[in-house]
């Protein structure tokens, strides 16, 4: 006997309860909420170190791209392009992968996962802070150059916090994706909040229910982030 469309889809639920496919029981992975939650200290530490590498990184190739070095430019902007223009799982399997062929050394899941993110990141962090730079009124270089500031000393105490001050939001929504972004270092092994929460799943053959808590505790990391840097943007307002 052939069902219809409409017999099918209003028999669906009941087929699923009967097969225990709709039962939903978190009490099953209490046991390992510890094990998943361990996952955020590995989260937090490779986002940092990521974003300060990658954003002292980005510092310098922002300088280099409003440099009056041709070469120093050229590669800035041939390295943004690079980064920006490739997938970052792509990137990512280059490095973990790849590294052991060309250079006989396996790098470990943490690390490759912060050279790949660090790399990234200051291809799109440099493109922010030269934008940063260049806000700052000229006057300000004009001034430093009149009373025989050097270039370096200049950019670093006068041009640099000006800039970051302007670009703060921008910088912490990029922190923000970076953090969120993370979660591809689970695809080569790293045992973050992601993976820890897939290694539960796999060993409970549940999906629901330790997934949707990683989903709620990034969600929490994400939100504290947003409210620190509110709190800071709020300080600089009130600094100036």
């Amino acid at each position: 006997m052939t069902l219809n469309f409409f017999e099918i889809a209003f028999s669906f639920p009941e087929i699923l309860g009967q097969s225990g496919g709709l039962t939903l029981d978190f009490s099953k992975i209490v046991p390992n909420v510890p094990f998943i939650l361990q996952g955020i200290w590995v989260t937090l530490a490779f986002t940092l170190v990521s974003a300060i590498i990658g954003f002292s990184w980005g510092t310098v190739l922002s300088i280099f791209k409003i440099s009056n070095i041709k070469p120093l430019k050229w590669f800035a902007d041939f390295y943004t392009s690079l980064f920006r223009g490739t997938p970052l799982i792509l990137q990512l399997a280059l490095v973990y992968f790849s590294t052991p062929q060309l250079i006989g050394y396996a790098i470990p899941p943490f690390q490759a996962g912060v050279i790949t993110f660090s790399l990234n990141s200051a291809a799109y962090t440099s493109e922010t802070i030269r934008g940063g730079i260049m806000a700052v009124d000229r006057g300000q270089r004009e001034a430093a150059m009149t009373l025989g500031v050097k270039y370096p000393l200049m950019m670093w105490d006068i041009i640099l916090p000006q800039a970051f001050k302007n670009i703060l939001p921008s910088l912490v929504n990029e922190s923000i994706a970076l953090l969120k972004e993370s979660s591809l270092v689970s695809t080569v092994g790293a045992l973050d909040l992601m993976r820890r929460g897939q290694i539960v799943a796999a060993e409970k053959f549940i999906y629901f229910e330790p997934l949707i808590l990683v989903g709620i505790v990034y969600y929490v990391m994400v939100t504290g982030f947003t409210w620190l840097a509110e709190y800071l943007e709020r300080r600089m307002r009130l600094s100036d």
